[in-house]
């Protein structure tokens, strides 16, 4: 509004905050964590998503997701209760993106 009581429209800017526009996978939340900690991974399509935790040795301990998922950003919650404290990977599989991360826990 100006100082006369005039106004004047402005052009429309469309912007969509919500579109993904890559495959990415977060550093887990807290990390170090007990007993539990949140994994972020965002997917730019439709896909079929693996989401795997593994020990040190390379041995599957729990299987977070694996199905068809929508387009988007999602948050996963692992508990590891009944885990021993030390170094987990967590490696996400969706179409054909991979990607591994590291996290610790400390009871």
């Amino acid at each position: 509004m100006d100082f006369d009581g005039g106004f004047e429209y402005s052009k429309i800017v469309e912007v969509d905050v919500n579109q993904v526009k890559e495959f990415y996978l977060s550093q887990n939340y807290p990390n170090p964590f007990n007993p539990s900690t949140v994994i972020s991974f965002s997917i730019p399509q439709n896909a079929n998503v693996n989401l795997s935790v593994f020990n040190a040795l390379g041995e599957k301990v729990a299987t977070l997701i694996n199905e068809m998922k929508d387009a988007g950003s999602y948050d996963v919650e692992f508990s590891a209760m009944n885990l021993t404290s030390g170094i987990y990977i967590y490696k996400i599989e969706a179409g054909s993106f991979q990607s591994v991360k590291k996290m610790i826990l400390i009871k």
